[in-house]
């Protein structure tokens, strides 16, 4: 298998659903941290504008957004499944709830001032400032939810997931784990560092047991590479080709199209280069970076637009 790299740091919870993933896949993969705010030069060099985390780099490739990491690591270790056939519907369906509406109902609860005491009481007073206002522009096009309906809406979503798993289930969807665990996971586990407000998951006994239950899948086999040598490897290396892929016009251009792609959501950072692949579920770009070559830098559909450079 190609060498997988994850561009993250410790404390994002998105990057915490890809290291258990990579887990529950028994995968070896390359640690790469990169800074939590800007500037992020590595990062940009890779991508080209795209800045938020976590990153799988795969040679001359990289892969944005959860959504699409996942999808790579099942088509590279389709075995154990992170889609199993009796929920792979619904598992995605779940997993996109969690990774939108739950995840921007966990981070006003958190973000709480005990909560960032907690959660960043390591950092120095300036750097937590920087992050934090770093944060809000990052999210500018994000409705904010307040701390009042941010506490009431977690709390109903917790007794939710607990009814769900409330006829013995050992997983949200039954008796085979799917990428909905995992996609739920990650945003409570964030409110689990979250000091005192940690303590909004503690009624809900079956959502408890069943996030151990995803913890002790750990994080996999990994080694560390610094940000500097994975630009220097993505140089190196040549992009999987893309010109036998069936192309889905769904914007009225042609493969090799100058466009550029930018998030729908937050952080909206886009970034330009040529429309080499248009998959149903998949977008990517080639470009050309003075320091990482040749890279192309792929995309879920879902999440994402695409626009013609004129």
């Amino acid at each position: 298998m190609s060498r997988l790299i994850l561009h993250h740091y410790p404390r994002s919870p998105f990057s915490e659903k890809v290291r258990t993933i990579l887990g529950f896949k028994g995968l070896q993969w390359t640690s790469v941290f990169i800074p939590a705010i800007m500037p992020k030069p590595d990062v940009l060099a890779l991508t080209g504008g795209y800045r938020k985390t976590p990153l799988l780099q795969i040679g001359a490739d990289i892969y944005c957004d959860t959504a699409l990491i996942a999808d790579v690591l099942e088509r590279l270790a389709p075995t154990p499944t992170l889609y199993p056939a009796e929920s792979a519907g619904l598992s995605r369906i779940q997993a996109q709830w969690a990774d939108s509406t739950l995840f921007w109902t966990v981070i006003p609860y958190s973000f709480q001032p005990t909560g960032v005491a907690s959660l960043f009481g390591n950092m120095p007073p300036e750097q937590a400032k920087a992050f934090l206002a770093d944060r809000a522009a990052f999210r500018a096009n994000v409705p904010s939810m307040r701390a009042p309906e941010a506490t009431g809406a977690l709390t109903l979503y917790l007794e939710q997931l607990n009814a769900q798993l409330g006829d013995g289930r050992p997983w949200l969807l039954g008796g085979s784990t799917s990428i909905a665990d995992f996609s739920v996971y990650h945003g409570l586990w964030f409110v689990q560092r979250a000091g005192p407000l940690a303590g909004i998951l503690e009624p809900h006994t079956r959502v408890v047991a069943w996030m151990e239950r995803v913890q002790a899948f750990g994080h996999g086999t990994s080694d560390k590479m610094e940000s500097s040598e994975a630009v220097e490897l993505a140089a190196s290396s040549k992009p999987l080709p893309t010109e036998g892929e069936a192309f889905l016009d769904l914007h009225g251009l042609s493969r090799g199209a100058r466009v550029t792609v930018a998030p729908t959501d937050y952080g909206v950072d886009p970034l330009e280069g040529e429309l080499v692949l248009s998959r149903p579920n998949e977008l990517a770009v080639r470009r050309v970076d003075a320091r990482a070559g040749e890279v192309v830098v792929h995309f879920p559909r879902l999440g994402f637009q695409v626009r013609k450079v004129e």
